[in-house]
């Protein structure tokens, strides 16, 4: 039975979730509070630079193919992306690089020009185990709704098969024991910060996250990050999604049964529908648009990721030759790093540190003769850490200031924006953090907040906030689910 469907926010999650809307044969209303599509992959410009000021590693781009398959397109007609290669530049205190390569046989390639033929050997047999763990948790932990923890055993099979995997065990004890080279421990271990959590810590089955990027590849859109959403709201606007920009909405309209009935906007105007679907991060959508009802006890209570402190920079002159679109610098330090970020609240005395030139691949991205750049430095969450961000900000500028020099990026800056835990919480996310709760195993699966809630039914909620989790991959996943919890009402 067809639906009229509002969905407020159109970023990837909503996007998502409008096209497999649409797809399904329901009349679907998109309601954006900024005048251009993208949520969280927002865009920054200035002076002449463009600037992503979301995410900016893009994978598993099947998920994004799924969204336009929904409305009978293919993402390859609305945007052009380019696969990395390599997808990443890594520099180690040692001052060695070793390059990460999309595909097995190049990344293999690699390891044994770097680290030596017994840790090539070893990636064989990885790959193999990233494989088949990814085979077992997208279908059946990842793509698909839970309605309570008893939902983990409707695929025993499944189950058995991650346990026999080792995913219960700890990502960095699993990387560790296959790989002699202490570098390669870092560069398949990294990504658990994605999900807000040290790899010492982090459950071995979160390598899953390791595969989409290590091995299915990273990929750029011309245009910038922003381009995605972009070609989304394209394609679903052709398949007969509305949508209205620069529209606040002020909440979710509750019939005398408690059911959502449509939202009102910050205007007064009552947008009427079967069904809602809330993008908003979920302690955020609480307070502004259900502040009648107390917030799940995860969303109040719950642990979230580290923050990061982001700073934008339009510079002038060259990239060095050994510096790519996506480079990581590991500190010296590892373990007690980590120490610094999630349990003492401090910023880190040895930091990792990542910086982006997009305007690498796409030179449209800046001036002639200029570059941009993105440098994003862990920093604690509002949550844990008790830091006068006013002092600590422009402080944390100068040190990566003094590490960009003494890396030969060039510093001679144009124009720069510098974004705090407190700027990311005055955008509406959670605990200061645009990574959302961390995905320890309380908070995962059948444990993280729920897209429904049963006190108002026909609403759903989509984003990085509820299932299954932070990312692109992620949050593209969320938008398909709440598609499919609409077709249950």
């Amino acid at each position: 039975m067809s639906k009229h469907v509002v969905v407020v926010g159109a970023g990837l999650s909503g996007l998502a979730a409008a096209m497999h809307l649409a797809g399904a044969g329901h009349r679907v209303t998109v309601i954006e509070r900024e005048a251009i599509p993208g949520g969280r992959s927002g865009v920054l410009e200035r002076d002449g630079f463009r600037f992503d000021t979301g995410p900016v590693v893009f994978t598993m781009v099947s998920l994004l193919e799924e969204a336009f398959e929904a409305v009978g397109a293919t993402w390859r007609d609305y945007v052009d992306m380019k696969l990395l290669d390599p997808a990443y530049h890594t520099f180690f205190a040692d001052g060695s690089r070793l390059l990460v390569r999309p595909g097995h046989r190049k990344m293999r390639k690699e390891i044994a020009a770097m680290c030596g033929e017994r840790d090539a050997v070893a990636f064989d047999k990885f790959v193999a185990w990233l494989t088949k763990l990814n085979d077992v948790e997208l279908p059946h932990f990842i793509d698909a709704n839970f309605n309570s923890p008893l939902s983990l055993f409707r695929s025993p099979v499944a189950a058995l098969k991650l346990v026999a995997l080792g995913g219960f065990g700890r990502l960095g004890r699993a990387v560790g024991r296959r790989f002699e080279d202490e570098r390669l421990h870092r560069v398949f271990s990294f990504q658990a910060m994605y999900a807000g959590l040290a790899p010492a810590k982090a459950l071995a089955l979160y390598a899953v996250i390791t595969y989409m990027d290590s091995i299915e590849g990273v990929w750029f859109p011309d245009g910038g990050m922003g381009a995605v959403p972009k070609a989304m709201a394209w394609a679903a606007a052709e398949a007969g999604v509305d949508f209205r920009w620069s529209t606040s909405v002020e909440r979710v309209v509750r019939g005398a049964d408690g059911a959502a009935t449509g939202v009102r906007l910050t205007d007064g105007e009552i947008v009427t529908a079967d069904a809602v679907v809330v993008t908003a991060d979920l302690p955020v959508a609480y307070e502004k648009m259900l502040p009648e009802l107390t917030p799940p006890r995860v969303a109040r209570k719950g642990q979230y990721s580290p923050s990061a402190v982001v700073w934008h920079l339009g510079v002038r002159g060259e990239i060095p030759e050994d510096k790519g679109h996506h480079n990581i610098h590991f500190g010296e330090a590892w373990d007690d790093a980590f120490k610094d970020l999630l349990d003492r609240g401090v910023p880190m005395a040895d930091p990792s540190r990542y910086v982006a030139i997009p305007s690498i691949t796409d030179p449209t991205a800046a001036p002639e003769g200029c570059h941009t750049l993105y440098v994003l430095e862990p920093v604690p969450n509002l949550q844990v850490g008790k830091i006068d961000w006013a002092i600590e900000g422009p402080r944390l500028r100068e040190r990566m200031l003094a590490f960009l020099e003494a890396n030969g990026y060039p510093t001679d800056i144009v124009t720069e924006e510098l974004v705090t835990p407190e700027d990311w919480l005055a955008q509406g996310m959670a605990a200061g953090t645009p990574f959302a709760l961390s995905h320890k195993f309380s908070q995962t699966g059948p444990f993280r907040p729920k897209n429904i809630d049963k006190r108002v039914p026909g609403l759903v909620f989509a984003g990085s906030g509820t299932t299954p989790g932070v990312g692109i991959p992620m949050v593209l996943i969320s938008g398909k689910l709440a598609a499919e919890r609409v077709a249950e009402l």
